[in-house]
Parts: C-alpha cells; structure tokens; sequence
C-alpha cells in the first residue's frame, strides 16, 4: 500500500524496460520470476547473483548493479494518500511497522532510498528473517518482535490470503484495494 506500483495488476515499473534496457522483459521476468522466486524472498538466494545470470545469458553489458539500481528506482513509486495516514498515526504516536515480501537488497532500498526506514519503528522482510507472508511462522515473528499481543496489530496487505493468515492467528486485518482505501481513515481510526 506504501508503493502505488501495481496497475491493472501489472508492475508498471517495467512498461519501458524493453526500450530502456534494450532486453527483453519477458525473458527477464521469466528468469527472475520464474526460477527461485522463493528462495530469493527468503533471503536463500540473493537476487543479484540471479539479475547477473541473467545478464550473463542475455549479455547486457551493465551488469546487475545498474539493472538492479534501474528496476529499484524505476519501482519506488509512493502513494502520497499512505505519507499522510503515516504522518497522522505518528502525530497519534502510533506504532508503525512494514511487513514486506521483499529480498534484503530491495529492503534496504525501501528503508534507505525511498525513506522508509526514518517513519517506521521496524521493517519486517522476508529476505532477512527467512521466511514469508502468508506462511504463520512470519506474522509470530513480527508479534514476537514487537512484543504486543496479535489483537493489538492491525495488517493492511494487498493479498486476501496475508490477512486471512494473519487474522486467523488473533491480528486485525484490512484488504487494501482501490475500493477498501478509503476505509483506512476509519479502520486506523484517524
């Protein structure tokens, strides 16, 4: 819900990636996607050993680092409507984490280069802790590590089965969509 990056159920961050990478994306997404996604999300594998197979195989020239830093940059697009719910529960002082299905690598792009790790007391990704949404074992870490009783958590995800998992274990829980954004306010009670 923080990156407005998902449309029509697309990433828009790779509608030019043919004409900016001279590649295809197709291939791209394939190899990335299709391969070891899971064990890239866990922090098994590291997605920059993948993205340098892929240019090795495909023989774009710039290496991982710059495809890396092309993909991150071209996908940090901040929904404004989520700054200012943030901003209002910090003024609340409210507790505010990110539970994110990322790798490590993109982690540290969202806490550092967008600035997200400056608004939220801790950022949950799957790369670093092992292990992903929707399977149980994430969403007790986050409790644990909080320290808070799961009623006292509330999970705003873009996928039903997060908080169908999440809710099951005792959280509260909102199905962020385009018709459920404008329950936030009230869900938040903001």
């Amino acid at each position: 819900m923080l990156n407005r990056n998902i449309v029509d159920g697309r990433f828009i961050w790779s509608d030019s990636f043919e004409t900016d990478i001279g590649q295809s994306h197709e291939v791209f997404e394939e190899f990335i996607f299709g391969r070891n996604l899971k064990a890239i999300m866990t922090g098994k594998e590291d997605l920059r050993d993948h993205v340098g197979a892929w240019a090795q195989e495909v023989g774009y020239s710039d290496g991982p680092d710059a495809l890396l830093a092309y993909w991150f940059a071209k996908d940090a697009l901040i929904d404004p409507n989520s700054l200012r719910l943030m901003d209002k529960l910090s003024a609340k002082g409210v507790r505010q984490v990110i539970t994110t299905n990322n790798e490590a690598r993109r982690a540290a792009y969202i806490e550092k280069e967008m600035g997200f790790g400056r608004r939220v007391e801790h950022m949950f990704a799957s790369g670093r802790m092992g292990v992903a949404k929707p399977d149980q074992k994430y969403f007790e870490i986050v409790s644990d590590t909080l320290d808070v009783c799961p009623n006292e958590i509330i999970l705003i995800d873009d996928s039903v089965k997060n908080v169908e998992v999440a809710t099951a274990l005792g959280w509260q829980g909102l199905h962020f969509t385009n018709e459920t954004q404008s329950d936030l306010e009230a869900v938040l009670r903001l």
